[in-house]
């Protein structure tokens, strides 16, 4: 543990790593409550990663107590595997929330002029973009960052509840694509039958 003691009870990265992640829901709107729940286990997720990083490593304290030894780095904290592939954890982080922040970047910017602007006019199912390819890309993001901060720095609480935020984000686009159904019908189903939910060409 010692090599990574520099990590910790670094309140002020603690801060600046959850309002940096934090500021992708600025890029989702919210038009019903119940749409606030995966933004909320999102962050809640953030805090885990940002704490759990550069604050105090508590799952490795829980866990350590739990079965009477220490653990190596990177089972449960720490840099992923660090010991067999070094920093590639960390570099594929980067590399997923670079990919993240375009697509999130990329639908908001594509949706906003097309469909959220109701009143300029009436809304419409939005092809452009990576909407060509994609329908909740917005999503798709949150997945990605997630999933680089689990890479870099897995630990117990990410684990757990990185299962329940993707459930909860395809509940949320099942919903939204319910609702799409109802305001533009067979335009939408067209729509849906030549894309996929979250990765081209895949799934």
């Amino acid at each position: 543990m010692e090599t990574f003691q520099s990590h910790y009870h670094q309140w002020g990265a603690v801060l600046f790593f959850t309002v940096i992640y934090g500021l992708a829901l600025l890029f989702v709107p919210f038009y019903r409550k119940m749409d606030r729940k995966p933004a909320t286990a999102y962050m809640a997720f953030v805090l885990a990663f940002a704490i759990e990083m550069h604050g105090i490593p508590m799952s490795m304290y829980l866990v350590s107590w739990i079965i009477g030894r220490n653990l190596p780095e990177g089972v449960l904290w720490g840099h992923t595997l660090f010991h067999q592939i070094g920093y590639t954890g960390m570099y594929i982080n980067i590399i997923l929330s670079t990919i993240a922040l375009f697509v999130i970047g990329n639908g908001w910017y594509n949706i906003y002029h097309k469909y959220w602007s109701l009143q300029k006019g009436k809304g419409k199912v939005v092809k452009t973009g990576v909407y060509r390819y994609i329908r909740h890309p917005q999503y798709t993001g949150f997945m990605l960052l997630t999933l680089g901060m689990i890479i870099q720095w897995a630990t117990l609480p990410m684990l757990i509840m990185w299962p329940f935020i993707a459930r909860m984000y395809y509940r949320l686009a099942k919903k939204e694509e319910r609702d799409m159904l109802t305001e533009f019908g067979e335009e939408y189903m067209m729509y849906k039958r030549k894309t996929k939910m979250f990765l081209p060409f895949i799934v």
